[in-house]
């Protein structure tokens, strides 16, 4: 059987198309040193304090049990709070679990937070292949037992945190809820999962008819989940804190706001898992954007599409911390 993908939207196809090979599809093990690289070049010009309006700190706080401590980018608004304690934004960066730094992806953080009035808490964990399975997810538990603890020393509200990250943040942050709940630990308010990494198994209808297209195609998620999972991806013994789309019980989890574009790999795994909240009796609002492909807002933020997901997420975010 042929599978043909949705169409991207004209605004982005015309993006992809410009950047041409600066957007590889499918990254391998071996492309992941060069990849690094270029990250590190791109975040120098990263300005964190987004002209002055934020201070920037820099921490690191204790780690898992026998690993090293976890390093926190701790970002604050400079003029005085609005309404009393201000409420947290903990973000975990996207890069396939192999790439990226507590400042990757702080722009759309850092537009919330100017229109929120929120602190913004950013986690680096640590990266696969040379950090596999639990450390990524066990830095992010043990970033948010912290935050938790010590909101109140940042003006922010324990009881407002917001638990947020795309694609492989994304994943992170669903499996941060679910390790939360099960042990107990911090509830947060809400959690935003921006076109999320849930699932190794890399089988579905969306990831075969999106191979070799996009800006993240089956044989980079095959490549991502093998450096964080090795000869055990797709196999029957992977953990629901590993890869969320294991999970068999999604009750009882904070709140979730889930988007994916049409066009991308991880759009039937985001499908499913929300349909699974509501079906637990949670609550979830999902967006499939229409010609969306792989992290398109954060590629192409001009482009109409790209607005309309940012604003969404906003207004529900506006929603959520009105409550």
């Amino acid at each position: 059987m042929l599978l043909v993908p949705p169409p991207f939207d004209p605004e982005l196809d015309v993006a992809l198309a410009a950047a041409g090979p600066t957007v590889p599809s499918g990254p391998t093990l071996a492309d992941i040193a060069a990849l690094r690289a270029l990250q590190e070049s791109a975040a120098v010009g990263c300005d964190p304090t987004d002209g002055g309006a934020f201070t920037a700190t820099d921490l690191t706080v204790p780690g898992p049990e026998g690993a090293p401590g976890v390093p926190l980018l701790v970002v604050r608004p400079t003029a005085p709070s609005r309404n009393g304690p201000r409420p947290v934004i903990y973000h975990a960066h996207g890069g396939g679990m192999v790439l990226g730094t507590n400042r990757a992806g702080l722009e759309v953080v850092l537009e919330w937070a100017r229109e929120l009035d929120a602190v913004v808490v950013s986690v680096e964990y640590r990266l696969a292949p040379e950090h596999p399975y639990p450390a990524g997810v066990d830095d992010v538990y043990a970033g948010l037992l912290w935050t938790a603890g010590h909101a109140g020393e940042l003006g922010g509200d324990p009881e407002r945190i917001v638990i947020a990250g795309a694609s492989a943040g994304g994943g992170l942050t669903a499996a941060l809820a679910l390790l939360a709940r099960d042990r107990q630990g911090p509830r947060a308010l809400g959690q935003v999962l921006m076109y999320p990494m849930l699932d190794d198994r890399n089988d579905s209808l969306s990831a075969h008819q999106m191979a070799g297209v996009g800006a993240w195609d089956r044989t980079a998620n095959e490549t991502a989940w093998t450096a964080v999972l090795g000869e055990a991806r797709g196999g029957p013994d992977v953990p629901a804190y590993a890869a969320p789309a294991r999970a068999t019980d999604l009750s009882g989890l904070p709140p979730a706001f889930l988007d994916v574009g049409s066009a991308e790999t991880f759009r039937d795994e985001v499908v499913d898992y929300a349909s699974r909240i509501w079906q637990a009796g949670g609550i979830a609002e999902l967006h499939v954007w229409p010609g969306g492909f792989h992290g398109f807002d954060a590629f192409a933020p001009h482009t109409t599409l790209s607005r309309t997901a940012r604003a969404a997420r906003l207004a529900w975010l506006r929603r959520l911390l009105a409550r």
